[in-house]
């Protein structure tokens, strides 16, 4: 499946026009690589997605054509963010959301 097709049916990005436009200008990834709207995504694909200086991180679980709402949530799996250099951060997202409830 297309990587445009693939961000707007698992709702990662709401229209498959602003998927399109966001990997024209080099903000979608896909393993580590600057990906075109074109790229094949298959199962085990890790996609990185930057609005500003948002990064989002997900690993691709399945690919289908067609997927309710509440199912959305099953073809993907988000991964935590990488710094600058490549490394895994020091806070894991789910250690910040631990220190917040205590």
């Amino acid at each position: 499946m297309r990587l445009d097709k693939y961000l707007k049916i698992s709702r990662l990005i709401k229209r498959r026009t602003v998927a399109n436009e966001a990997c024209d200008n080099g903000r979608v990834t896909l393993n580590g690589r600057v990906a075109r709207a074109s790229a094949e995504v298959k199962p085990g694909d890790v996609i990185g997605i930057s609005f500003g200086n948002r990064e989002t991180r997900v690993e691709v679980l399945a690919v289908q054509d067609n997927v309710r709402k509440e199912a959305a949530g099953d073809l993907f799996r988000y991964l935590p963010a990488q710094e600058a250099d490549g490394s895994a951060p020091a806070e894991t997202a789910e250690a910040a959301r631990g220190e917040a409830d205590a």
